[in-house]
């Protein structure tokens, strides 16, 4: 897996229209209605990488396997979601185990399409959602230091820790402040809380405005640029368009008939990995050629885990070719006689584009 994300937004925002494009499925209902996403959606895709092609070709490859990365979309939230109003407080369970958080919204109009508040206001929509989510933050937090409390004297030296950072959480969460800020960063990510997780903020325009964005996308950007939150402006639409298209040159001919370079997708994903601090890794051979995704400063060791943890508690070491180099001489043999090949130990922080094979004894 390379990372999930939980959709979020109001109603009627193009959540379900997003999902469809990104996962590239019809799985998600879109209609002019609010909470017409009754049941989550869930719904996986492999991430576009050019160097999985190269590299298989000249591993003589069986299959390619991309790293996946998987998209969870809730009904719409609405003010007083914390409280039971609407449908997504539901299935707000169902995005606090995800990596990160995609909060769609709408920047774009249609006098068709209904708005739940009446009017466009991007800024106000994400205040709306972001207060539902730390609300109910909020109230997990009461709760679980509420049932500590009652046997705090029996409590673990660990159990201990967590509550004093439990009521630290809700402090802040009572002064109004979300728990991703910098100076925060990590600090909660073991109490599984919604406002703790990294934000991407994407904005949802028209076709027209796909490339340069509009007035809405212009008051977020400067909004979020204060806040230290990413942003990434693509139309929904467009995208599910594009997304029913069958091959890779229709689909770059429809890219090119609007000015864009690459799709929504490809934006997405691009911007999660940095916002996750996120890279890849290749392994190649005869059965297949795989890419996997890892932090960046992980050690060889570590990122064997990620294959198999077998591979970490025997590890031996790491055959370890550059991307680059295992192209110029043309696979493992010719980048070994070449001197291309490295043979790395537990030390090792694994690089972007790594080709490597893990030696192991377990």
């Amino acid at each position: 897996m390379g990372f999930n994300c939980g959709i979020v937004g109001l109603p009627n925002v193009g959540k379900s229209t997003l999902f469809n494009a990104l996962t590239q499925t019809s799985a998600a209902e879109a209609a002019n209605y609010p909470f017409c996403t009754i049941e989550p959606n869930i719904g996986c895709i492999g991430v576009p990488n050019d160097r999985l092609e190269v590299l298989a070709k000249i591993a003589k490859s069986q299959k390619i396997i991309p790293t996946q990365v998987e998209f969870v979309d809730i009904a719409g939230l609405v003010k007083g979601a914390s409280k039971g109003e609407g449908l997504g407080n539901q299935f707000l369970g169902h995005i606090r185990s995800t990596d990160a958080i995609i909060h769609l919204l709408r920047c774009f109009e249609d006098k068709d399409i209904a708005h739940i508040n009446g009017e466009i206001d991007p800024i106000r929509d994400f205040s709306t959602v972001e207060t539902e989510l730390m609300l109910s933050d909020m109230e997990s937090l009461e709760k679980r230091i509420e049932r500590l409390s009652k046997k705090n004297n029996n409590l673990s030296k660990e159990a201990k820790e967590q509550f004093e950072l439990m009521k630290e959480a809700l402090l802040l969460l009572q002064k109004g402040e979300p728990l991703r800020s910098k100076e925060n960063k990590s600090k909660f990510s073991s109490l599984d809380l919604l406002s703790d997780k990294p934000v991407l903020v994407v904005c949802n325009v028209s076709e027209k405005d796909a490339i340069n964005g509009n007035e809405f996308t212009d008051t977020v950007i400067k909004y979020m640029f204060n806040q230290g939150i990413e942003i990434v402006i693509i139309s929904a639409a467009f995208e599910a368009e594009l997304a029913a298209l069958t091959s890779q040159q229709e689909k770059a001919d429809f890219l090119e008939s609007i000015g864009l370079k690459e799709s929504g997708l490809s934006k997405v994903i691009r911007a999660g990995y940095k916002l996750l601090n996120l890279e890849t890794f290749f392994t190649a051979g005869p059965q297949e050629t795989k890419a996997w995704s890892i932090i960046k400063g992980t050690k060889a060791p570590d990122a064997a885990a990620v294959i198999h943890t077998d591979f970490k508690r025997g590890f031996i070491c790491a055959e370890t070719i550059h991307y680059e180099d295992y192209i110029a001489f043309n696979g493992e043999q010719g980048a070994k006689a070449a001197g291309k090949l490295r043979i790395e130990g537990k030390d090792y922080v694994v690089c972007d584009s790594d080709v490597m094979l893990f030696r192991f004894n377990v």
